[in-house]
């Protein structure tokens, strides 16, 4: 089943696709948002919604963290304990 996610985020369409074997994240202008929709809603194979602000800043927030842990990995950055982050709160 391809699954299709639509968010906005600074200005900018995300659209995230989901064809069960590969994901596409596409970023488009917002003057151009509607015509890539209406672009990908004409396809059969497409089905597209809107992401709810929540889904899509949860996504945000696990790409950032991926993106962190890649970093860690490389020895670039180093990352707080579950410790020193419990302290915090």
């Amino acid at each position: 089943m391809l699954e299709n996610a639509l968010k906005h985020t600074r200005g900018n369409v995300v659209l995230l696709i989901n064809t069960g074997a590969m994901r596409i994240l596409l970023d488009v202008k917002d003057s151009k948002a509607a015509f890539v929709m209406e672009l990908l809603e004409s396809l059969p194979f497409v089905k597209a919604k809107k992401l709810t602000e929540a889904k899509a800043e949860l996504m945000e927030d696990l790409k950032a963290s991926v993106e962190e842990v890649k970093l860690h990995k490389a020895g670039k950055i180093k990352l707080r304990t579950l410790k020193e982050g419990l302290d915090e709160l």
